[in-house]
């Protein structure tokens, strides 16, 4: 078997990038890598969730306070993404993740040492700031790697990182000791482990001037992408709202519908959503990307009407299905929406589309989930909630409607 570090590979098959430097990983497990590092980045961002019950308790903050410090990840994000999102496309994809893992690390240590909403907040933001530079570089390294492969594993690689974090998390709250310091303490010897391998990453994006200019916060999606972009809108908004609902106030939200405090239920919340997610992107991949639009937008409003029927009666088998549908829904619009608009972007202009993709995502994210924090206040978890999926089951049905008179972009419609 030959040695994946290796100065003398052979030529990268077509739709390959070869590695550039000798003692570098090859494309393969370069692939492979920047996989991992992404589902690694999305896990430690979904790790806090289970957590936020426990430390409700300890320092008595209210529902508001939960959802501003869960968004501040999602806005820090937004930021990173605007100022840093095509500095990869300049500076080369390995040097920025490096660096991103670093300011990871950091974050990681203020969780783990956080004893108030000030540090809690703190953490928050810095890995925000990391993993929303993480994830263009990356995902635009992907991309150079192999185009269609680089597409599916920046669809399925962000949901199974979502679903392992909140599921290990609220395993480890549940049976062992000192939850809120000892997922740090493992999150902090992987990153460490992660920045060890990123260093025999490949370059894959060459040196290009610009690398300052490139820092000035912009909307980079490229002109021929962006029709496309203004019409998975309603659907992308309505799938990410719900993403960022589930991830905030879902655990606590699951413990009334069910009447159990036992932290896995809320981690098994969130997993059966964007682990439903991750396998509809890879039931979808090879269909059409207007096919997948239609679908994932269909499977999102039914499953919404589904799991609100489920917390309107109560009825755990309701609530968990919809969620799951609503998850399979979430994943083939997803991977819908990147079929859709990678093959629009040239290949300088990748790390740009995804920032841009990501920042309309993430503020759908993070905007309507601080909305329904300061309703829980007002009307009570239960109102907020059903109130909160009729508007989301709305937009998604539009959106199926839409698709389906109006398609998405000619070029792509086979």
């Amino acid at each position: 078997m030959k040695s994946v570090l290796s100065a003398d590979a052979p030529p990268a098959a077509a739709n390959e990038v070869p590695f550039k430097s000798p003692r570098r990983l090859s494309p393969t497990w370069a692939l492979w890598l920047n996989g991992l590092i992404l589902v690694t980045f999305l896990a430690a961002s979904s790790a806090p969730s289970p957590l936020y019950a426990i430390y409700r308790e300890a320092w008595g903050f209210s529902a508001l306070t939960l959802t501003v410090v869960f968004s501040s990840y999602a806005l820090a994000f937004l930021a990173a993404l605007l100022v840093f999102g095509s500095l990869s496309d300049h500076r080369g994809r390995r040097e920025v993740v490096l660096a991103s893992v670093a300011l990871e690390l950091v974050a990681v240590l203020l969780f783990w040492r956080a004893d108030s909403v000030g540090w809690l907040l703190a953490a928050r933001v810095l890995q925000g700031l990391a993993t929303g530079i993480a994830t263009s570089a990356v995902g635009a390294g992907l991309l150079d790697l192999h185009r269609e492969r680089g597409a599916l594993v920046n669809a399925v690689a962000p949901m199974v990182g979502l679903g392992i974090g909140a599921l290990v998390t609220s395993a480890l709250v549940q049976f062992a000791p000192a939850p809120t310091q000892l997922v740090f303490q493992v999150l902090l010897v992987v990153f460490a482990i992660l920045a060890v391998a990123a260093y025999y990453l490949p370059e894959t994006a060459p040196l290009r001037p610009g690398a300052w200019r490139s820092l000035k916060p912009s909307f980079t999606i490229p002109a021929r992408a962006r029709s496309t972009m203004w019409k998975i809108l309603p659907v992308n908004t309505a799938q990410w709202a719900l993403g960022g609902f589930y991830l905030s106030l879902g655990p606590t939200l699951a413990r009334e519908v069910t009447g159990s405090s036992a932290p896995l239920v809320g981690g098994a919340l969130i997993a059966a959503m964007v682990l439903g997610s991750a396998l509809a992107i890879a039931l979808m991949r090879q269909r059409a990307p207007q096919s997948a639009l239609i679908a994932g937008a269909a499977a999102l409003a039914i499953g919404i009407v589904i799991a609100m029927a489920g917390v309107q009666l109560h009825f755990t088998a309701a609530f968990f299905s919809g969620t799951v549908i609503a998850g399979l829904g979430f994943g083939a619009a997803f991977i819908g929406s990147l079929r859709s608009l990678v093959p629009l972007a040239a290949p300088a202009e990748r790390a740009g589309l995804m920032s841009g993709f990501f920042v309309v995502s993430y503020l759908a994210f993070s905007i309507p989930a601080i909305a329904a924090g300061m309703l829980v206040g007002q009307f009570g978890l239960q109102p907020t909630t059903l109130g909160y999926g009729l508007v989301l089951a709305s937009m998604a049905a539009t959106a199926w409607l839409a698709i389906r008179l109006r398609g998405i972009t000619p070029a792509l419609a086979g």
